[in-house]
């Protein structure tokens, strides 16, 4: 006789030789014992678990000629030895039809099923269909099998086996009894893989049937395949063949997770050249980018779990020495860094499918990883931690301060009359998960200006000026070209400077007074002037951008009124440049028992403003009243 590979001559002939699907066999047992037989059955689950192995073996239980309680069949199992048992084993029975419905899956072939459904059994008891790969079967094929799935002879029964049960019209499930078979166990694979082991007389190491089990993933059927081929190549002692783990390691092309252990450690410690080294080592090996990324995922996979279950749980389905492993990583992460690291990986696996530089986009996600190491939760700065236990980031204390948005504008030098505009005038904290380190600023911006539309009354203890009025427009609404045109005045030459220094105080107050905290302590850090029949405020190293986010439209409303309010000049210019800053005007006391009092009393905006030297630009109160 032919050799048979492992899958076939190991292939379960009773109910209780079938692995890890207890809740089917117990099920079907139980219904052959009462007698209470079904026209219809769906069989439901991952490849090579059983679905066809357990409805071959129902056909052999319900065609049986021997009878349930004698000695040869004391159960409802299968007796093996009659004339039908044998039949159906060998795959030749009359009255049990199996069907590949991957190739016969129209409905001219479900025609032809249905009329040679009318006929009585040749000579079993029951005429049984075993449709595998069910789930190919078109949908006008199923809807001529309705009518006879949903009263069929007494003498038919339909077994369907499939992989996607989903794609099985409802019509047809309703009328079947569905069972969905589980993955097989870590530990149940690798028991049938011993026990095959020792009936081929094979010496085989607890790690190797271990790493046999493991690449099974769930299948049966495919531990058993991985398993022949690794016999086939395992060297012969004694005349006995010998799997090893090394040699399985080789043949699969996989890594000793070892070796991912050593590059989580170099993650951890955050030490980028000795992981590129491991990775340069892996690669020159010759192991494929791919292939090493899969193995990284499912080892973090592994270190996830170990981390929320503990070492000994139900979902690590790995040997006792690589559960171990898996907990040393766990200890090195926190949960939501092991959960980034999962995804880093995650996301570079499917980079490398289709990338043409595979090594290249495997080093960049090595690189992430670490890189991941240097983000820090938005809780743990505002906990305190991140200047009580020495913190990966810590705000630097000369950062100016920024709105409640958390945006730190950065330094700008440059001449502010320049037409040049800059792609990022600031860089913004999220808080909604991490913060990180701003980058400098290397561009210079274009200045701001204000506009205000305002009259001069008469008489005005301010220089005298024409009247005259302009229209208003925001700094957004100011294209670059009218920016452009606003000239560049000459050194400032403060007239009436008692004058200057009243307005200054009358406006950032106003701004105090309103909640516009950012847009007070921004002007009050100015440099004031009359110029040009208008006021002139210079705010040196602040940009476009930063000044049209924070003397905002509600901002410019308060200066405008505040202007004719002063009757001062009706023009009011905002630039952004290098000049030197004057004293910062104090902004008044915030009324007592208001809503923004309270909210800048309360703790938690307190630390936030100690961490980001941030203030707050407006309250709402959003409180049932």
């Amino acid at each position: 006789m032919s050799y048979q590979v492992l899958a076939r001559k190991y292939r379960p002939q009773r109910f209780a030789d079938v692995a890890g699907q207890d809740h089917v066999t117990r099920t079907l047992l139980n219904a052959l014992e009462q007698n209470r037989i079904a026209h219809g059955y769906i069989f439901s689950g991952h490849r090579g678990i059983g679905k066809t192995t357990i409805a071959r073996i129902l056909a052999m239980a319900l065609n049986c000629r021997t009878q349930i309680g004698s000695a040869q069949r004391p159960t409802p199992e299968p007796c093996g030895v009659c004339e039908a048992c044998t039949e159906i084993r060998q795959g030749n029975a009359v009255d049990v039809i199996e069907i590949d419905a991957a190739t016969n899956r129209g409905i001219d072939e479900i025609r032809e099923l249905r009329d040679a459904a009318r006929y009585a059994p040749a000579r079993d008891r029951y005429k049984v269909y075993i449709l595998d790969e069910a789930h190919q079967i078109t949908e006008a094929a199923f809807n001529a099998l309705l009518k006879t799935l949903e009263e069929p002879p007494a003498h038919v029964i339909f077994m369907m086996a499939t992989t996607e049960p989903e794609n099985i019209p409802q019509t047809i499930r309703s009328r079947c009894q569905h069972f969905s078979f589980h993955a097989v166990k870590f530990d149940d694979i690798r028991t049938q893989l011993k026990m095959i082991a020792a009936e081929e007389k094979i010496t085989a190491e607890d790690d190797a049937l271990a790493l046999l089990a493991e690449a099974g993933d769930g299948s049966m059927r495919d531990a058993l395949s991985i398993m022949d081929q690794a016999i086939a190549s395992a060297p012969v002692e004694a005349g006995r063949p010998k799997l090893s783990a090394e040699q399985i390691r080789e043949l699969m092309g996989s890594v000793p997770n070892t070796v991912f252990e050593k590059l989580m450690e170099s993650v951890a410690a955050g030490q980028s050249a000795e992981l590129m080294e491991q990775a340069n080592t892996l690669v020159n090996a010759g192991h494929s980018p791919l292939a090493l990324a899969r193995q990284l995922a499912r080892y973090l996979r592994n270190t996830l779990m170990a981390k929320l279950g503990g070492e000994q749980t139900e979902l690590l389905q790995i040997s006792a020495d690589e559960r171990s492993r898996s907990a040393r990583t766990a200890l090195l992460f926190t949960e939501e860094e092991l959960t980034r690291n999962l995804q880093i990986v995650l996301r570079t696996f499917d980079d490398l499918n289709y990338r043409q530089e595979q090594r290249f986009h495997l080093e960049l996600g090595l690189l992430k990883l670490i890189h991941a190491q240097r983000l820090l939760p938005i809780e743990e700065l505002l906990s305190g931690a991140a200047t009580g236990s020495g913190s990966r980031l810590a705000p630097a204390s000369n950062t100016p301060r920024a709105s409640s948005s958390v945006s730190v504008p950065r330094p700008i030098s440059g001449n502010p009359s320049s037409s040049s505009t800059s792609a990022r005038d600031a860089v913004s904290w999220s808080s909604a998960s991490t913060a990180r380190r701003p980058e400098p600023n290397r561009t210079p911006v274009v200045p701001s200006a204000i506009l205000a539309d305002a009259t001069v009354p008469e008489p005005s203890p301010f220089p005298a000026v024409a009247t005259h009025t302009v229209g208003f427009a925001s700094p957004e609404t100011l294209t670059e070209g009218a920016l452009a045109k606003v000239p560049e005045p000459a050194a400032a030459t403060v007239t009436a400077g008692s004058n200057i220094e009243h307005l200054r105080e009358a406006i950032v107050t106003a701004l105090a007074t309103a909640a516009h905290s950012s847009a007070a302590h921004l002007l009050g850090s100015g440099a004031w002037a009359f110029e040009g029949g208008g006021v002139r405020v210079t705010v040196p190293g602040m940009g476009k951008k930063m000044l049209s986010l924070t003397v905002n439209t509600a901002a410019e409303k308060i200066i405008r009124q505040e202007l004719q309010r002063q009757g001062a000049p009706p023009r009011f210019m905002v630039f952004g440049g290098t000049g030197t800053a004057a004293a910062v005007v104090t902004p008044p006391v915030i009324p007592a028992g208001s809503v923004q009092e309270t909210a800048l009393a309360n703790p938690l905006v307190k630390r936030a403003q100690e961490l980001f030297n941030a203030e707050v630009r407006s309250v709402l109160d959003l409180r049932q009243k």
